[in-house]
């Protein structure tokens, strides 16, 4: 069954909606960004979620102790990370990291193994045009990077094409932020119903082609 995270949480609104619909994983933004939500913020959300729910915190090239140090401070159970950090500094973090790279910084395939981490995150490279041609390249990437490890696609998923993304990448995981916003840092409710619902249709759709 692929996981749904929802990313760019900023309150707790936006995040009791996204686990009633269905959300495994939420992300909380720590870099500059206009999803970019405090300590103290994220800490206070977190103390009022259900349990069974993954609390993961989104860096880019933070100093290794700020990262421990929010991640004890809010309860996180993962960082999300978005720099150039080296095997080394994920190593550190283990088992409570997830390395992201993008379709510009992927390294050789057998170099994905230099990192301890619980799971690889492809995303789009922000750089590049979005179209159908990248988006086609990011999805067959995905794919290919299954065996050294599990593959959390990113990349501006919507709840139209998440499916056709989850039926050619196969990935442990989906990671949605802008494609189920109202505006940065605000979540659409009903996008994210569509979304996780998308979601659960290819599952389904998936288990019952493998029954017959």
């Amino acid at each position: 069954m692929t996981k749904v995270k929802i990313c760019g949480i900023t309150n707790l609104d936006d995040a009791l909606a996204a686990i009633e619909c269905g959300a495994d994983a939420l992300g909380f933004v720590f870099a500059p960004s206009p999803r970019q939500v405090t300590t103290s913020a994220v800490k206070d959300i977190v103390g009022q979620l259900p349990p069974f729910i993954f609390k993961v915190g989104v860096f880019v090239n933070s100093e290794l102790a700020e990262v421990q140090e929010t991640m004890s401070l809010c309860n996180l159970d993962l960082a999300q990370l978005h720099g150039d950090e080296s095997p080394g500094y994920c190593a550190t973090l283990f088992p409570k990291a997830i390395k992201v790279f993008t379709t510009d910084n992927l390294p050789a395939y057998q170099e994905l193994t230099h990192y301890q981490v619980a799971a690889y995150m492809l995303d789009r490279d922000k750089e590049a045009t979005a179209g159908d041609t990248e988006q086609s390249r990011l999805w067959e990437l995905a794919r290919e990077i299954r065996d050294y490890g599990p593959v959390i696609l990113a990349g501006g998923l919507t709840p139209e094409s998440v499916g056709q993304a989850i039926e050619t990448a196969r990935p442990y995981a989906v990671d949605v932020s802008s494609g189920v916003e109202s505006e940065p840092g605000k979540k659409d409710h009903g996008k994210l119903r569509s979304f996780i619902a998308a979601t659960k249709y290819v599952q389904t759709g998936a288990n019952v082609e493998t029954a017959g």
